[in-house]
């Protein structure tokens, strides 16, 4: 198994902004937001220790999915290379990506290419997907798509290995005496999976490295974490696995704006204390995104938590 950050430290990472656009979390600034914001918050990122960036997955929404969704979806393979170049240290996360849409030769050629063009900074998130139109478009069994993505990621574990030649025979895919190079910069790729249904839970138990819950309030966190740790130990899996969670929306400091009843705002002391206790229920790696109403203002916003909130995670 491929451990990412240090055991027994709470790690942070976010979501960026601009790539991806769902009524459900986007500000409005981002509407008109060019790549040298989304450049710019990256960089900000790397510079304020965040132990990775994320960027979403969608090839394309129909009209009916258009008002919540959006249709502004960056391709992930080509933001994380692209944030790759200007970055230094943050870790790459695809979050997620929905691998059953393409062949997996195809995913390994690209996220191979990208972790090694990257000095090996790839977290490969992946998840089955919930649109149908988009399964159907590409030719892919909508109703399957967790068998799909199982297999999917079984033959892609052995397409981002060490071999140039790498060889897989499943019920979907089989491929064998065709070379890829170059080969991926870590000698094994970290895949954290994401999704909170049984079906999700049981495929990061059984064939993750770490596990993405989507929508999970803090108290739903520890009996999902148990259960991936019982299945594991059910299946034989002795390696470790890394636990993370989406906070609520954040504010660092007294906002003088409505930023909504949900999101967590105060001095720094008052959020790392409560966001120590993820730490508590047995959450390795937190997801923060922060309310904001520009670039600057979300760039302070990573800077004050960088500086004043990170180093008080760990006490």
């Amino acid at each position: 198994m491929a451990r990412v950050f240090p055991e027994g430290r709470l790690v942070y990472g976010m979501q960026l902004p601009v790539q991806s656009q769902s009524s459900l979390y986007a500000e409005p600034w981002e509407a008109s937001a060019t790549a040298a914001d989304l450049a710019e918050v990256a960089r900000a990122a790397d510079r304020a220790g965040f132990g990775y960036v994320a960027t979403c997955d969608h090839v394309a929404i129909p009209r009916r999915l258009a008002g919540p969704m959006g249709t502004i979806w960056y391709d992930p393979v080509a933001t994380l290379s692209f944030l790759a170049g200007i970055t230094e240290n943050v870790r790459l996360l695809s979050h997620v990506a929905i691998l059953g849409l393409r062949h997996p030769l195809i995913s390994a050629k690209q996220y191979a290419t990208l972790d090694h063009l990257s000095g090996g900074r790839l977290i490969l998130g992946v998840g089955a997907g919930h649109v149908q139109e988009e399964f159907e478009v590409l030719g892919v069994d909508f109703a399957r798509r967790g068998a799909v993505l199982d297999e999917t990621l079984d033959a892609l574990r052995a397409a981002l290995g060490p071999e140039e030649y790498p060889e897989f025979q499943g019920e979907l895919f089989s491929f064998k005496d065709l070379g890829q190079l170059p080969r991926p910069a870590q000698e094994r790729i970290p895949v954290w999976v994401g999704g909170s249904s049984p079906a999700a839970v049981r495929r990061a138990a059984v064939r993750g490295d770490g596990w993405l819950p989507q929508g999970d309030p803090r108290g739903a966190l520890p009996a999902q974490i148990a259960r991936i740790k019982e299945l594991r130990e059910a299946a034989g899996i002795e390696g470790p696995i890394e636990f993370g969670a989406i906070t609520e929306p954040l504010y660092v400091g007294r906002p003088g704006w409505d930023t909504g009843r949900r999101t967590l705002t105060g001095a720094a002391e008052a959020l790392a204390g409560s966001l120590r206790e993820y730490k508590a229920l047995g959450v390795d790696q937190i997801q923060v995104r922060f309310r904001n109403r520009d670039r600057a203002e979300l760039v302070d916003q990573i800077t004050a938590f960088g500086a004043e909130v990170a180093p008080l995670l760990n006490d």
